[in-house]
């Protein structure tokens, strides 16, 4: 298969748009019923010719495989419906849009682009994805029913891997654990105060008339200036706090006065507000940091590291009195993986700035400080950092790799739970499937009957 049936809720993300063309020149034709629903050649061509343009590739016969992911879908939304406790609402829905229509502006430039390159107009692009994403989150919320109650207990993985035969225990990348400090620059007041007052002068030509995106593009040292400034939708939690304080309280086009996030200062103009979402577009500058400040940040943090070295304090208590990253700070320096959420790093994952200063390090030793940006605010940063543990790419041990072989056999009872549920289903369920598929090798023989 090309994917885990874990992973079915990514599929047909925006399948009705992109292909367009490709099925006008489909003659429909019902290639499979399950219960009361059906699945068309356009439904089965369309999410081919969608993988195709992603770069997926299969063993096997991919059209077969996508035909078994829609029989799979179809049940599941079949299921949903039934089920009282699974609602999708408009407003979701309308959200869903939203986003797939801001994430198509951000990349083709403008909505006017977008119709353009899809020959449609973005209502009728909405409509086309109006069911897909309807489907796709019954699909979700289905499957996530189906597997919540799924757990493993530390017992059970220590029997599943005591079970293991020798060639299936997994391999375990090489990853290291490690603690930083982090000093930001202090920037001279001098230079806050320039920025401060060009944003003014922008501000007052937009209100003046000059176009707020035209400037944004122009001046703004955001990603999201090639767009006009603009962010798409995003709730409070996905925004700086003074940011979204601002934002949240902006009226009608007007534009907010200078606002201080850790990205630097802004200004602020609100496109649209649905519920407790807003659209914004904004013109962000950072104050330059000069030389001397650098080499001040510099030395102070040589000095905090000499002192550890000393064992004057310890590490950790350094991180917490004086580290400028609150996240690893709060944890005494050690730095946590926010795409596992846990403190071990693969060498890929790590900033390619860190990596190139663990490479050379021994356990517990301490860096030199080194210039690097900050990869949440995007700020130019001096760092010292700890290594605290390093292995190698190895085979998997319970005592070293508990959290990843728990996870691997927690995949694999979700897995097997659902797979149990789709047989179930496709037993009750009345299913055809049209000769034209039937010599597909289907991972569920179920579907022929």
């Amino acid at each position: 298969m090309m994917k885990k049936l874990i992973g079915l809720t990514m599929v047909a993300g925006f399948l009705s748009v992109g292909i367009s063309q490709a099925q006008d020149k489909v003659i429909d034709q019902i290639i499979a019923v399950v219960g009361g629903n059906t699945i068309l050649k356009s439904d089965i061509e369309g999410m081919y010719i969608q993988k195709q343009a992603q770069g997926l590739t299969s063993d096997g016969d991919m059209k077969c495989e996508v035909l078994e992911e829609l029989l799979i879908e179809k049940l599941l939304v079949a299921e949903a419906l039934l089920d009282t406790t699974i609602e999708v609402s408009d407003s979701q829905i309308n959200q869903n849009l939203d986003q797939r229509i801001q994430y198509f502006v951000n990349n083709l430039g403008s909505e006017k682009e977008v119709e353009n390159y899809f020959k449609k107009s973005i209502i009728e692009i909405k409509a086309d994805l109006e069911e897909v994403i309807r489907n796709q989150q019954l699909t979700s919320q289905m499957q996530n029913k189906i597997i919540k109650d799924v757990k493993v207990t530390p017992a059970e993985v220590r029997y599943h891997y005591r079970n293991l035969k020798a060639e299936e225990i997994p391999l375990i990348d090489a990853y290291v654990e490690y603690e930083q400090i982090t000093f930001r620059p202090k920037i001279d007041p001098e230079e806050e105060n320039r920025v401060k007052n060009r944003l003014r002068e922008l501000k007052k030509r937009i209100e003046d008339g000059s176009s707020f995106a035209s400037m944004a593009v122009i001046y703004s040292e955001c990603p999201s200036a090639p767009v006009g400034g603009e962010l798409g939708y995003s709730g409070r939690a996905s925004l700086d706090p003074t940011y979204a304080a601002s934002a949240f309280n902006l009226k009608g086009d007007r534009v907010s006065n200078v606002v201080k996030s850790e990205f630097g200062y802004h200004i602020i103009q609100l496109i649209d507000r649905k519920g407790e979402q807003v659209n914004t577009r904004h013109i962000l500058m950072k104050p330059k940091i000069s030389e001397e400040a650098m080499e001040q940040a510099r030395q102070r943090l040589d000095s905090l590291a000499n002192f550890v070295r000393e064992q004057k304090l310890t590490f950790e208590q350094a991180a917490g009195s004086y580290s400028w990253d609150k996240n690893s700070r709060n944890n005494g320096g050690l730095v946590i993986n926010p795409m596992t959420m846990s403190s071990k790093w693969k060498v890929t994952e790590l900033d390619p700035d860190v990596s190139k200063v663990l490479a050379n390090m021994n356990i517990n030793e301490i860096s030199k400080p080194f210039q690097t940006i900050d990869e949440t605010s995007k700020q130019t940063v001096y760092k010292i950092v700890k290594l605290v543990k390093k292995t190698d790419t190895h085979k998997a041990n319970v005592s070293d790799d508990y959290i990843e072989l728990s996870q691997i056999y927690l995949e694999k009872k979700k897995q097997e739970a659902l797979d149990k549920w789709i047989r179930e289903k496709q037993a009750a369920t009345y299913i055809h499937i049209d000769d034209t598929y039937a010599n597909c090798q289907f991972k569920y023989s179920g579907w022929e009957k």
